[in-house]
C-alpha cells in the first residue's frame, strides 16, 4: 500500500516546488501538495491543511511549509507517521527577517511585486545559479502564480509565527531534517539544532544547493525522501 504523503510548500511556492518528487515517488507514495492560502496565521494554515488531509499521512515541508508542519505536529501529532523538514527553522524571526518581511509586504502593496520576486529569487539560490535560466524562470513563474495578495498574507503569518524549539522534543515519529549546504536563508546551524532537538532525527546536507533544495537538486532530494519513506 502506498504511503499518503503531504507536501507543504514554502513562501511564494506551489506544486512546482515538488515537481520532481511528485513524478518520481508515485510508486511508493500517494502524494498531494497543500495550498498555502488557509488563513492569516501559521495556526490557521495548519488547521486548513489538516481539514483536507488523510487520517494518517507522512509530511514534508520546506521553509514556511516546515513552520506549518511543526504547527501540525503540535495540533495533531497522532496523525503524522513520518516528518521531513527541509530548509526551514524552528526559532522565531530575527530582527533582520522581520524588517525584510515588512519591506516585502510594503512593496507588494505598492504594486512592486516584481521587485519582491527578483530579490527573493536571489536570496534563495546561490549566486552560481543566477544564470540558470531554467531554474530561475521556473521560480519566477511559480512566485507570480502566488501573486502579491497571497504573498502579503503569507508574510503576515510568518511575522506572527511562534518559536517552536520547545516543542521539538515531543516529536516521536521518524524525522528527516534536510538542508542545502549553501542555504543562507535558513542556514545549516539551525537544522543541526532541529536535529538535536527531535529524538532520533536524521540530518542530511545536500551539496551545491541553497534554500530551494527540491528544485535545485531534485534527484538528490527525491532519493533522500525515498529512503525516508521506506526506512
Amino acid at each position: 500500500m502506498k504511503t499518503p504523503l503531504l507536501l507543504v510548500p514554502g513562501h511564494l511556492c506551489d506544486h512546482a516546488l515538488w515537481a520532481h518528487q511528485t513524478r518520481h515517488l508515485t510508486d511508493i507514495a500517494d502524494m498531494s501538495v497543500a495550498t498555502m492560502d488557509g488563513g492569516p496565521s501559521v495556526e490557521a494554515m495548519a488547521r486548513a491543511i489538516l481539514a483536507k488531509a488523510p487520517a494518517r499521512f507522512a509530511m514534508a515541508g520546506l521553509s514556511m511549509g516546515g513552520y506549518v508542519a511543526l504547527e501540525i505536529m503540535r495540533q495533531a501529532p497522532q496523525r503524522v507517521e513520518r516528518l521531513a523538514l527541509l530548509d526551514t527553522a524552528a526559532g522565531g524571526n530575527s530582527p533582520a527577517a522581520t524588517e525584510r518581511r515588512r519591506r516585502h509586504m510594503a512593496l507588494a502593496r505598492e504594486g512592486k511585486f516584481d521587485a519582491v520576486v527578483e530579490e527573493f529569487c536571489q536570496m534563495v539560490v546561490p549566486p552560481a545559479r543566477y544564470d540558470d535560466a531554467a531554474l530561475m524562470g521556473e521560480m519566477r513563474r511559480m512566485m507570480h502564480r502566488i501573486g502579491p495578495d497571497l504573498a502579503v498574507q503569507q508574510q503576515q503569518a510568518l511575522l506572527d509565527r511562534e518559536d517552536m524549539r520547545s516543542t521539538l522534543g515531543r516529536i516521536s515519529c521518524p524525522t528527516l531534517v534536510l538542508c542545502g549546504r549553501q542555504d543562507t536563508l535558513t542556514p545549516l546551524a539551525g537544522h543541526e539544532e532541529i536535529a538535536q532537538g527531535v529524538p532520533d532525527a536524521k540530518l542530511v546536507v545536500i551539496e551545491d544547493c541553497g534554500h530551494m533544495s527540491p528544485m535545485e537538486q531534485p534527484a538528490a532530494v527525491t532519493a533522500v525522501l525515498r529512503y525516508w519513506l521506506q526506512a
